[in-house]
């Protein structure tokens, strides 16, 4: 399985972004997909995740109603929708996939066994 993370960039405070994660074929087994992110010299933290039936989503609290995780599985890719966004989002954004069926889509990292590249977005203040 092979993720690949695209749309980070430079954008300023107030700014959106929409992130993609682009999974390889293969995946058709695995289900939870999810985002996190690595701000500078910080830890990865959990940002966002959903199933693959997009029946559940899950949510960091502090970013609930500022960013929107969302999938395709026709093209296998999951989005991140970012609005408002503020210098303190900006890290590393990584996004990650599990393999097997979840009820609820997980923010532990260790939940996930394939991780993507990550792409790095700066928010300008």
């Amino acid at each position: 399985v092979q993720l690949q993370a695209s749309g980070g960039g430079l954008v300023q405070a107030g700014g959106s972004l929409r992130l993609s994660c682009a999974a390889s074929a293969g995946t058709l087994y695995n289900d939870a997909m999810g985002w996190f992110r690595q701000p500078p010299g910080k830890e990865r933290e959990f940002v966002a995740a959903i199933t693959r039936r997009a029946d559940d989503t899950n949510y960091a609290a502090s970013l609930k109603g500022r960013f929107t995780i969302s999938r395709d599985n026709a093209k296998n890719t999951i989005y991140l929708q970012m609005n408002s966004l503020k210098p303190e989002d900006s890290a590393v954004y990584y996004c990650a996939t599990k393999v097997g069926w979840v009820r609820r889509a997980p923010s532990s990292p260790a939940a996930y066994e394939y991780w993507g590249q990550g792409t790095e977005v700066t928010v300008s203040s």
